[in-house]
């Protein structure tokens, strides 16, 4: 990946920029509360194939809204251990939802086609999803509990099978 695209990877709309973490230093995301003064937005858009969806249709379990981009290395890296999250906890209690950021269907339906991704992939073609949802880092991954409110926002790369990230996602699935 070259500068520039790393640069947006990490550091989109003038955020700070989080770099992959060596082994045995601090993890390369930043993890924080939903504001509170903040309402969970709402979000309708397409999927790959052109249906409209809606994250309103998945309350009752608990999601993980996933923004990312297949030019985004750290978001490429992520997505195995996302996507082996609802299996292993449980497809009627967990969702995960890879939204992805203002690439044409054609570029996304390659990258899924490629990597056997068997998530859901919604489309953001203008980024206004991510611009509604506070997003200026990619990855960045919403929390969002059963009854649909945003509780914490997770930006850079995680890798969601280790202990601590399983412990989040289990509190998020028992609120």
């Amino acid at each position: 990946m070259n500068a520039w695209s790393r640069r947006q990877c990490l550091g989109v709309l003038g955020a700070a920029v989080l770099l992959p973490a060596a082994h045995g230093q601090t993890p390369a995301y930043q993890r924080s509360p939903w504001p509170r003064s903040e309402a969970t937005p709402k979000l309708e858009t397409l999927d790959l194939q052109g249906q409209p969806v809606r994250l309103a249709d998945f309350k009752g379990r608990a999601v993980l809204l996933n923004f990312w981009a297949s030019w985004c290395e750290p978001c490429r890296a992520e997505m195995p251990t996302l996507q082996g999250l609802p299996p292993l906890l449980g497809e009627d209690r967990l969702a995960v939802i890879a939204l992805n950021f203002k690439e044409p269907v054609q570029r996304a339906q390659r990258f899924v086609s490629q990597t056997g991704l068997t998530l859901p992939v919604w489309i953001d073609p203008l980024g206004e999803h991510a611009r509604a949802w506070g997003v200026r880092v990619f990855p960045t991954t919403v929390l969002i509990d059963r009854q649909g409110r945003a509780r914490e926002r997770v930006r850079g790369e995680v890798d969601w099978s280790s202990n601590e990230a399983l412990a989040w996602v289990e509190r998020l699935i028992a609120l």
